[in-house]
């Protein structure tokens, strides 16, 4: 393994046990009580097999519906601020992105296991934990996790319990929010369970507003002592104002003076979704031993997002040039999947098998039309800079002082998807001895893709089918019950039509796809009731074929690789006092074909740390302190335009009025700096909000 002497022990994890905090006269809110022996508290889970979390050979961390609330988490973001390994990139401000061990990626979420690569903001209302691994793993999830992944586990509803409870919010910017949770058991052997949101978004940022509305009923059928069935619809409608951010300057940095200045269109900076999803998981004990599962997703989702952006600014001159695009994505995703999972003894070694199959389908269509000026006949205009921007609704006055006005009607692309996916693996965790454990494992997927480029002077489909196999294997020692020590390898692909699948032009359909190996070794050690300290070391490679420059026939495989280390302490230090802090370090150069740049990937900050604590200081009143740093990282690959490092500090406050509602505030940025926590490129640079409250009753009936 070719790790860094610099590189020491690191990475994250919740312990075997994450308390969920205990307030004695207030259970009944939001208490959710997390017994981490597993991954997730049910079966769909990110290791799709009934194995301790510290014996699981990869960095891994988990995040609960109390500590959602707890923390006043709103978004994926706010949970990724808090995680090791991996940080947040704009996403072009329609949609979730997380940079995994400093690798961008949009469509690597899942929700119980299923692939969710729509590209949105995905809210958290039904959810009862979020789970991020780290690191390529293919076995269990097939193409992309390049960097790794994000699963997100749903709330379902409960055969032995009768609850109602809702959660609503005002924030200091204006936002309004409610959310309702209830489970009702219909009878001995069924129950029905609700969980609903509505959402009004404000926000620091000029234009900035929004709404959303998430339905999610759900229902479980108990078909006989072996048999369980969920059903789940969700309705989701979200739409929201886009912003891309602000311009770097001469200096390579946000430019601070413009802080207040929105570079867009404010009517047709705007992102909508809506979605059904439907899911069905069926789960049959055949025996004492073995036992299956199948799960079933299709999703209808509709999307447009517009945008108008800063593509060039003159600092001299106090220009800007505005670009911008209107695209739309029309798609159908089905998922099947199917598990045996067998757990049995051969001789005196142990063995916990997995046997799956899956297979999906995905119709996407997407076009995108390009703005046209009347005054250049281009999709760019430049404006002189101002709060409001001279641009509203297609009409402005340019910097020449001369009205012009923008329709979308240049067609830029028009493509029809059609994908089919099938994937086979076969997992063994073997327990050699007490204390040592074998995993072996290896995944093949078809991957088979056709693209037609419906754009009129086009016309014309391309094809291409890339079938891989990807191994997976990990050895833990545990030289006791309480500490695991670990080495594992790991192996994924992404093929050349990318994440959203639409680009196999030019060469791309002729390549093999890009190839990504992660190579780990940690320790995880819960060395008290309730707390853990876990630690990994690792180094994930990307291999990149490419057309040769000097002889187009051949191909140059370009290697470049991003190593770091991870700590986390976590869980209880004592009943009332609990922690989470996280370090994570990172280093990686941009490789070419002619070798090793000397410059430093995008969004990759050398160092990032962030601590949360709370204490239970009385029956009814507990306080919790939080911060964030992060280093400063480069966003382009010139190394030209810097995001600065940054330090945010967060507190929260929790008053139990009665057993049945709590009332909690939560302030964001208590020091009020002024920070930019990602951007998508050279003079898009996100403004972080500055000091904000957010007021929060939690309650149950």
């Amino acid at each position: 393994m070719k790790f860094r002497l610099t590189s020491i022990a690191a990475t994250v994890l919740l312990s075997n046990t994450v308390v969920a905090q205990n307030i004695d006269n207030a259970d009944s809110v939001e208490r959710i009580v997390v017994e981490g022996k597993y991954l997730s508290v049910n079966q769909s889970n990110s290791v799709k097999t009934p194995t301790p979390i510290i014996d699981v050979p990869q960095s891994l961390s988990i995040v609960t519906a109390e500590q959602i609330t707890e923390r006043g988490f709103n978004s994926i973001g706010d949970i990724i601020d808090y995680t090791p390994g991996v940080n947040t990139s704009q996403g072009e401000g329609h949609r979730d992105s997380v940079v995994f061990r400093g690798v961008r990626s949009t469509a690597d979420f899942y929700i119980d296991g299923n692939r969710d690569d729509v590209q949105y903001y995905r809210a958290l209302y039904n959810i009862e934990q979020v789970e991020i691994l780290r690191g390529p793993n293919a076995l269990l999830f097939g193409r992309g996790g390049t960097g790794g992944i994000l699963n997100r586990v749903s709330k379902k509803a409960q055969l032995d319990d009768n609850f109602a409870g809702y959660k609503l919010g005002l924030n200091s910017f204006g936002g309004v929010s409610g959310e309702l949770d209830t489970n009702v058991v219909t009878t001995e052997n069924s129950a029905i369970r609700i969980n609903a949101m509505v959402e009004h978004l404000e926000g620091h940022r000029d234009y900035y507003d929004g709404d959303r509305v998430g339905f999610n009923p759900t229902a479980r059928l108990k078909l006989s002592d072996e048999t369980l069935l969920d059903l789940s619809y969700e309705y989701v409608n979200h739409e929201r104002f886009i912003d891309r951010g602000i311009p770097t300057g001469a200096d390579g940095r946000p430019v601070t003076a413009l802080k207040d200045v929105v570079f867009a269109d404010a009517e047709n900076n705007v992102h909508e979704l809506e979605a059904h999803v439907f899911r069905a998981a069926l789960e049959h004990r055949f025996s004492d031993v073995i036992k299956g599962n199948f799960t079933a997703q299709y999703g209808d989702y509709d999307k447009v997002y517009t945008n108008f952006y800063a593509n060039s600014f003159n600092q001299a001159e106090n220009t800007v040039e505005l670009d911008g695009y209107v695209d739309n994505t029309w798609r159908d995703n089905l998922t099947l999947s199917a598990n045996l999972i067998a757990e049995f003894d051969t001789g005196t070694i142990a063995h916990t098998v997995i046997l799956g199959s899956e297979f999906s389908q995905t119709d996407s269509d997407q076009n995108r039309f390009n703005p046209v000026f009347d005054s250049t006949l281009t999709d760019r205009e430049i404006f002189s800079i101002e709060r409001p921007l001279n641009f509203h609704n297609l009409t402005g006055v340019n910097a020449n002082g001369d009205t012009v006005t923008a329709s979308f009607s240049d067609l830029n692309d028009d493509t029809r998807v059609d994908l089919n996916v099938f994937s086979f693996y076969l997992q063994d965790e073997i327990r050699l001895t007490d204390q040592l454990n074998l995993v072996l494992g290896a995944r093949f997927d078809r991957f088979d893709i056709d693209v037609f480029n419906a754009m009129p002077k086009v016309l014309e489909t391309r094809s291409r089918t890339d079938e891989e196999i990807s191994p997976r294997a990990g050895l833990i020692y545990k030289p006791q019950d309480n500490i695991s020590l670990y080495a594992s390898y790991s192996e994924t692909f992404l093929p050349r039509s990318g994440e959203q699948y639409t680009d196999i032009n030019g060469s791309n359909n002729q390549l093999d796809p890009d190839t990504y190996s992660n190579r780990e070794i940690g320790i995880k050690w819960d060395f008290a009731q309730g707390l853990s300290f876990t630690a990994a070391v690792f180094e994930n490679e990307q291999s990149s074929p490419q057309v040769a420059d000097s002889d187009p026939s051949t191909l140059d495989v370009i290697d470049s690789d991003i190593s770091g280390f991870e700590l986390q302490l976590s869980g209880q230090i004592s009943q009332d006092w609990s922690v989470s802090a996280n370090y994570s370090n990172m280093s990686g150069e941009i490789v070419s074909r002619t070798g090793p740049t000397g410059k430093t990937p995008t969004e990759l900050p050398e160092n990032t740390f962030s601590v949360w604590t709370r204490y239970q200081v009385n029956d009814v009143f507990g306080f919790g302190v939080g911060a964030t740093y992060q280093d400063k990282s480069f966003i382009n690959s010139g190394n030209t335009a810097v995001l600065p490092s940054y330090t945010r500090v967060d507190v929260s406050a929790y008053y139990d009025i009665s057993e049945d509602l709590r009332v909690q505030l939560n302030v964001e940025n208590l020091t009020d700096e002024l920070y930019f926590p990602n951007a998508h490129s050279t003079h898009q640079a996100s403004v972080g909000a500055p000091l904000h409250a957010a007021l929060t009753l939690v309650g149950s009936f």
